[in-house]
């Protein structure tokens, strides 16, 4: 016996052993990763910062532009508030995993959203505002869309002459109201949810999307069109979207430009999923990219043209329909990328990555 304490002599070594394995315990657990949600107890809040026990991984830290954005949350947490954030880095040069709890925030909503879909919740939403073509909804913190299409009879703008500014008119008087409405899509990279108020009969919604299959060749209508696609009408109380993306091989800046409603098209249907099917345009136009397969590959020189910048670089087109991308990490920055690659203008590059079953392409500029 130890007389200091009364424990017996080993009783400090199973302390010191029992102290060891839960250290190997706790390093031998997943580390969250970048974009991993995480969660636990505020254990410090400063002026600039807050500080969060992540164990066993550590500290937390919510600090400079994060705290900023998510000012109006912070100032309503206090010590011992277990709060939930998005991992930004996870490990910064003093040691501490950095969080955003705003993006954590939209996450959630997002997760939220999936979940509404799947559940058929239905919502009782105020209409924010009213374009040309449908309301404007908001859920969560996320702005989102119902087509003038995807309303019921009674709140559908009956304008004899199917004329847009009449139309426009009758869809602002909804402006201020309630209505019910179900989440039939997401589009977290648009930041847009879809909503649809003729949506509340899931089983009838069912059965009418039975009878198609992913691959079908349909003849459809134009329904509306928005900055992120066009809604295309199959029959009644049925519509589907095709996404810019799905729009053309090329690059589509305003669906606007190529399209107009009540025009007829032909689509493909490439997803039924979650009660709502995804349609392409493009699907059914020869895919540029087969051109290349087999002669073109890394190392390759090559000129092309470039048609656009956007926060990765600048966008290089070899064909209507095939561009890659100039990284701006390839030139000392995004300005000095700009400075050079002039839009409109044509140089030679180099391919560095040419995968043409995935419609991916990187280049190197040689001038």
């Amino acid at each position: 016996m130890n007389k200091d304490t009364d424990m017996p002599a080993h009783a400090g070594e199973v302390v010191v052993e029992n102290l060891v394995l839960q250290s190997i315990v706790d390093r031998s657990a997943t580390k969250p990763e970048i974009d991993s949600l995480v969660e636990g107890p505020v254990i410090l809040v400063e002026k600039s910062s807050v500080y969060v026990d992540l164990a066993p991984f550590g500290t937390g830290i919510i600090y400079g532009r994060e705290f900023i954005n998510a000012k109006d949350v912070i100032k309503k947490i206090n010590l011992g508030d277990i709060i939930k954030a998005k991992v930004v880095e996870v490990e910064n040069e003093d040691g501490y995993m950095e969080l955003s709890l705003k993006e954590a925030k939209q996450a959630l909503a997002w997760s939220e959203a999936e979940k509404a879909i799947k559940a058929k919740t239905v919502l009782d939403l105020e209409v924010k505002d009213a374009n040309k073509g449908g309301l404007i909804l908001e859920w969560s913190g996320i702005q989102g869309f119902l087509p003038a299409s995807q309303l019921k009879a009674d709140h559908y703008p009956r304008v004899l002459d199917s004329d847009k500014d009449k139309i426009l008119k009758e869809l602002k008087k909804l402006i201020g109201q309630k209505i019910s409405v179900m989440v039939i899509s997401t589009l977290p990279k648009e930041g847009k949810l879809i909503f649809s108020e003729k949506d509340n009969n899931p089983e009838e919604k069912k059965e009418i999307l039975s009878k198609y299959t992913v691959g079908d060749s349909l003849d459809c209508t134009i329904a509306g069109i928005v900055d992120f696609g066009i809604f295309l009408k199959l029959e009644d109380g049925l519509e589907g979207l095709v996404h810019i993306s799905e729009l053309d091989w090329g690059l589509v800046e305003d669906p606007r430009s190529m399209f107009k409603v009540g025009e007829k098209i032909k689509a493909k249907v490439i997803e039924i999923k979650d009660g709502k099917i995804s349609l392409s345009v493009k699907a059914l136009k020869e895919n540029p990219w087969k051109e290349f397969e087999g002669k073109l590959k890394k190392g390759d020189i090559i000129k092309g043209v470039v048609i656009k910048y956007n926060k990765h670089g600048a966008l290089v087109s070899i064909k209507e329909g095939v561009a890659g991308l100039v990284h701006n990490s390839t030139f000392p920055s995004e300005a000095a990328l700009r400075a050079k690659l002039e839009l409109g203008k044509n140089y030679n590059f180099q391919i560095t990555l040419f995968e043409p079953k995935e419609q991916k392409m990187t280049l190197i500029c040689l001038e």
